[in-house]
């Protein structure tokens, strides 16, 4: 079994619409925008979960979709199946209780099966609600995440400036400095050259 973009897809829509069904019906638009998801495709998806009864519609301003069932109560098998059909990995007849020739001597029957139940078993265990909360988890983790990253970057930003302001103020002081210098030496020169002036007349 090898799911297609519609159950991978859809799975990934109703746990959006579940996670923002608190801020009432919820438009495939903003669906489409936060998955990356074409909008048209998204909404022949709907369609199909709406026909499972998974989804509500609701007309008028502010519509969109909600959950026809609570999210406790939906299971991911249950989006798979509408979305995909049945979920064996294995089409056997022997299993199904169909005709088959070989069903009597045939042992390789309890294999499928077994690959069928535990795919079954699988899906059937993880519930709509259980993927919101990981969701929530992960969000909260990236935000997190994102406000320790600014903040490190906002203090070696602080820090650079404070390292250039040291540094503009410490050549700023030499400058200042060297000015000083440069002034006395032009002082002591002036006054050298008075001294030498006097002499000679005095000569």
């Amino acid at each position: 079994m090898k799911l297609s973009t519609r159950g991978r897809y859809g799975l990934r829509a109703l746990i959006d619409l579940a996670a923002h069904e608190d801020e009432g019906a919820v438009s495939t638009q903003s669906i489409a925008q936060r998955q990356n998801i074409s909008e048209s495709y998204l909404e022949q998806l709907i369609r199909m979960l709406k026909k499972g009864g998974l989804v509500l519609s609701v007309r008028g301003a502010g519509g969109g979709y909600r959950l026809a069932k609570r999210a406790s109560e939906i299971s991911v098998g249950d989006i798979l199946r509408c979305l995909e059909g049945s979920l064996d990995a294995v089409e056997c007849p022997a299993i199904e209780g169909s005709d088959c020739d070989s069903a009597n001597a045939c042992v390789s029957k309890f294999v499928w099966k077994r690959i069928n139940d535990a795919i079954a078993q699988a899906v059937d265990s993880v519930w709509l609600s259980e993927l919101v909360e990981e969701s929530h988890k992960l969000q909260t983790a990236q935000a997190e995440e994102s406000h320790k990253l600014q903040t490190a970057q906002a203090e070696e930003s602080h820090r650079q400036q404070s390292t250039q302001i040291k540094k503009s103020h410490k050549l700023q002081t030499a400058q200042k400095e060297n000015k000083g210098n440069s002034a006395a030496r032009d002082g002591d020169e002036i006054n050298a050259r008075i001294i030498r002036e006097i002499q000679n007349r005095g000569l």
